[in-house]
């Protein structure tokens, strides 16, 4: 038999949820066929056979979260294609663990679990001892360890799962971060010769914005205690769906015509909607722009996501009396809350950039 681990998906992630199995105990797959879908940093990808064979179990079941590296699946002997990492279907004694089963003699041997089952009986704070193995020998697998977890008392308790775990890690991990500050301004549309789609009139603002103050297009690494400016704008669009917030990346967003770019924001948000992202498509950005307005809200305080330094929120357009003069008159006015790492960002590199947005958002065309 070979057990084939979740493999690194080229993310850096330490687990990933699975989704759905595109296969069964029992079933012949061949090379690079895909076996199970996965969602990790709020991609779903497909994992595809390392060989040919035969399937003998599956670790883990739809809503599972599975750790890189510990089993996945297990074949009959088949001929491994490229270097496949192995790894053991039981893990070697740990020097604290649950407290296992007796043997009769009054001694205690300690319960057999596949790592993934062993995890999750940490994080359930479930006794293997006290968990009957439905698997091989008596191996304690993850639908066993949740037969036993006990159920809520209230139904409408939910676990975090996919886009909501991801968020969740994130934003915790923002919060640990980052030292947030905001600065909030309007932008008098009222100008505008023509109305039309907000979102593409943000984006150029933006990389015009870039090019006035680049302090806000980039990247911090606090182990180095160095900021790295970047060269280009690799724009995040957070795109709300009905899985929840995910945030595609506009590369090289600056250098596109109205027309690309429309194009570009399109196909991004359908294929959020659509959930056929890549990893690649997710990651990487060194600029947030998310467009709340368009569900409601004026003000807020978005969340940076390191390693990047800024991001810009824009609120619900409204009509407001202005003064012009000594003429009171009706304009429509845009909203901005630019939230900013003060780590290495300072207040007035902040305003600079948040002036430019309002001055190119301004502009009559």
């Amino acid at each position: 038999m070979t057990t084939f681990p979740l493999p690194d998906l080229g993310e850096g992630l330490s687990e990933a949820e699975i989704v759905a199995w595109h296969v069964q105990p029992g079933d012949r797959v061949a090379a690079d066929q895909p076996m199970v879908s996965v969602e990790t940093a709020k991609a779903v990808v497909e994992v595809p056979a390392p060989f040919a064979g035969t399937v003998l179990a599956l670790h883990g079941a739809p809503g599972d979260v599975i750790a890189t590296g510990a089993p996945l699946i297990d074949f009959d002997d088949g001929t491994v294609v490229g270097v496949i990492p192995r790894s053991s279907v039981e893990l070697p004694p740990e020097p604290v663990a649950d407290a296992g089963r007796h043997d009769g003699r009054g001694a205690t041997r300690r319960a057999r679990a596949v790592p993934a089952a062993r995890a999750l009986a940490r994080r359930l704070a479930i006794d293997l001892g006290s968990v009957a193995g439905t698997g091989r020998a008596g191996l304690i697998t993850i639908d066993d360890v949740l037969g036993a977890a006990p159920r809520a008392a209230d139904p409408a308790t939910q676990p975090l799962r996919g886009l909501r775990r991801a968020m969740r890690a994130s934003m915790t991990l923002a919060h640990a971060q980052v030292a947030l500050s905001t600065v909030c301004d309007d932008a008098d549309l009222g100008g505008w010769e023509r109305a039309g789609g907000y979102t593409p009139r943000l984006i150029r603002a933006i990389a015009a914005a870039v090019r006035v103050e680049p302090a806000l297009n980039a990247w911090f690494d606090p182990e180095r205690d160095a900021r790295t400016l970047q060269p280009r704008l690799d724009l995040a669009v957070a795109v709300d769906t009905a899985d929840g917030l995910i945030v595609p990346v506009i590369r090289d967003a600056g250098t596109l015509d109205p027309a690309a770019l429309a194009a570009a924001l399109a196909e991004r948000k359908a294929a959020a909607h659509a959930r056929t992202l890549a990893p690649e498509d997710l990651r990487d950005a060194t600029f947030t722009l998310s467009n709340y307005g368009m569900v409601a809200g004026r003000y807020a305080v978005p969340q940076v996501v390191p390693p990047a330094v800024g991001i810009l929120g824009a609120g619900m357009v409204r009509v407001e009396p202005v003064a012009l003069g000594e003429r009171i008159v009706a304009r429509r006015r845009l909203p901005l809350s630019l939230s900013f790492d003060h780590r290495c960002v300072t207040g007035g590199e902040a305003c600079r950039f948040l002036a430019a947005v309002i001055a190119d958002l301004q502009e009559p065309r």
